[in-house]
């Protein structure tokens, strides 16, 4: 059975920064609520092995590998493999700016990695340089490549996602629609989240939803709500799906939250958007080298960082 916070939340899903570095420069990026030292490398696959055994110990089933990048990670396939050999984890999934994606799609799914989000921010390759700020215009269609090479090699679902940015690729969202039905994918509408809080770029160029849910709604074939987060999910009569992910001020964004996240340098993170309560392990691997001993101590700091679990905005 997951495990509950105090506040009844189950815990199923367990997300792994494993570096904190990117080739990507995008500018609405909030490094995953990172705000400590840049990790060039992160956890070892050994130790991320441990971290996610602890996690499955709990009645965590689900593992979601992110960064930075994480395909800049020379052993991400036997991470991976690592991750995947860990009774009790039914679903290995990455999310990625799909820049190595077409190189590693094929060794990640036979690692064992299910499925993947791709990071496209517009169909335009014009705008789409200016949001990654990536100078070599080849990049744009290294990551199309990379989605076509992932869904022949059968990982499913493959998401791309799209942070929608007020004055810059707001207007794009039609288009970008298209293009998911093109490439048969999941289209993720991101609203900008405020991280930090009182952020300017925030303020000049976050958008609501309004307008783009009465095109959906308009063109629906039907809708369901997934339980994280309450996300609603819209069947289009042309076969697409779209995905709305809204920020921590939707009410419900911390009810139906079901994650733990753990930092590139080795803490727990109890909430994206708070820095006061992590609770650090990388101490454990340096101090203890009897592996029972060393699952142990972890077990008690995962359930730490578990007690340290509330909502945002109590």
């Amino acid at each position: 059975m997951p495990i509950k916070d105090r506040f009844g939340r189950e815990i199923t899903y367990l997300r792994i920064a494993i570096n904190h570095i990117c080739n990507f420069n995008c500018i609405y990026c909030h490094n995953e609520g990172e705000i400590s030292e840049f990790s060039t490398h992160g956890l070892t696959p050994e130790q991320i092995r441990d971290v996610v055994s602890v996690a499955a110990h709990f009645g965590i089933n689900k593992v979601k590998i992110t960064g930075g990048e994480p395909l800049l990670r020379k052993d991400i396939v036997e991470i991976v493999k690592a991750i995947n050999s860990v009774s009790g984890i039914k679903d290995i999934s990455l999310v990625t700016n799909g820049s190595f994606l077409e190189q590693y799609a094929k060794p990640l799914k036979d690692a064992g990695l299910k499925r993947v989000n791709v990071s496209l921010s517009s169909p335009n390759q014009e705008t789409y340089m200016r949001i990654t700020r990536v100078k070599n215009p080849e990049i744009f269609h290294r990551v199309l490549r990379g989605i076509k090479k992932a869904k022949e090699v059968g990982l499913s679902p493959i998401k791309v996602n799209m942070v929608v940015l007020k004055d810059i690729n707001e207007h794009q969202i039609l288009d970008m629609i298209k293009l998911a039905k093109e490439l048969n994918v999941i289209l993720q509408l991101i609203e900008l989240q405020e991280i930090p809080i009182g952020n300017e770029f925030y303020k000049k160029h976050h958008t609501k939803f309004d307008e783009i849910e009465k095109y959906l709604d308009a063109n629906m074939e039907r809708f369901e709500y997934r339980s994280m987060q309450h996300r609603k999910v819209v069947y289009l009569k042309d076969g697409t799906t779209v995905e709305l992910v809204k920020p921590m001020h939707n009410s419900e964004f911390c009810k139906y939250c079901n994650k733990i996240r753990v930092t590139s340098t080795g803490e727990f993170k109890p909430c994206l958007m708070r820095y006061d309560n992590h609770v650090s392990f990388i101490q454990v691997f340096n101090n203890y080298n009897n592996p029972e001993k060393r699952i142990e101590e972890l077990k008690k700091l995962f359930l730490e960082a578990v007690n340290r679990r509330r909502p945002f905005f109590m």
